[in-house]
């Protein structure tokens, strides 16, 4: 898997042809999860194997396509990359906590974490291109029930690996992160590690109720960091349930704001 750091471009630069190619990563997205649904899927069903075997071939599979569909996009002109600790990602009951500033963060998550279980919107079950990969993936659509939660937990304690956005939707640009507690409640009740990873986009792109085709005037460059380990125990230490979650809230939420902040610091450009 290729992990090497993409130099950033200079502004405006071939504006049109990054139109073009993002539409055509839009088309290749859309018509990739059809082909799943409607041949891949099938076909990796005749393979042997019990469930359990048959989901993780679609998610491994997912996620090699996901990889490559994120390299095409870099190979395209519609943006570079920098991942900083991805080795540490896709461990047994490891709770992967990420912020949500664009639509690509689950694509590149996943695309490096091909073994994990993941937390997506519930509209994806029903959407034509989504709804295959999502329930050959077995993902938890995140309804906000108590069986969301429980089966969150469950699989932390079978030793999937669990991607989370605790925002529960895209960030607003120019707006810090806001978390919701139901994500460090799971951490508590299954996680054996916690791992932050802040994800920046720099300009912002394909953010809430942003349509596809409104591009940036320069080529985007996502930025992943993966953060120390948290180990939950220490803040279920803290106190009863509802309290040691919302400590833990708390100092995620803190600790997101600081290295985005640190992050827009250290990549900020002048405007030209």
């Amino acid at each position: 898997m290729d992990l090497a750091t993409t130099a950033m471009n200079t502004p405006r630069d071939a504006y049109y042809w990054r139109l073009l190619a993002t539409a055509l990563s839009f088309l290749l997205f859309g018509v990739g999860g059809l082909c799943l649904r409607l041949l891949v899927f099938p076909l990796l069903a005749c393979l042997p194997g019990d469930a359990e075997r048959h989901q993780q071939r679609a998610r491994r599979t997912i996620g090699w396509l996901f990889w490559r569909f994120i390299r095409f996009m870099r190979a395209s002109g519609v943006l570079t990359y920098e991942i900083i600790g991805a080795e540490r990602l896709g461990r047994p009951g490891q709770m992967i906590i990420a912020n949500h500033p664009s639509l690509i963060d689950v694509v590149f998550l996943i695309g490096l974490v091909r073994n994990a279980n993941c937390v997506v919107k519930q509209s994806l079950f029903a959407n034509p291109f989504t709804r295959g990969p999502v329930r050959e993936a077995q993902y938890l659509g995140n309804d906000g029930s108590m069986q969301m939660f429980d089966a969150a937990v469950d699989a932390l304690h079978q030793g999937q690996p669990l991607i989370i956005f605790p925002e529960g939707t895209r960030t607003e640009p120019g707006k810090p992160p806001a978390f919701h507690r139901g994500a460090a409640a799971i951490a508590l009740r299954g996680a054996k590690i916690i791992t932050p990873v802040t994800i920046s986009v720099s300009p912002t792109t394909l953010t809430k109720n942003e349509p596809w085709y409104r591009i940036a005037r320069r080529r985007v460059h996502v930025r992943l960091k993966v953060g120390g380990d948290i180990d939950p125990a220490a803040f279920a230490a803290l106190g009863p349930a509802p309290m040691a979650s919302r400590r833990l809230n708390d100092y995620l939420h803190h600790y997101f704001i600081k290295e985005l902040a640190e992050d827009e610091r250290s990549t900020a450009t002048p405007e030209p």
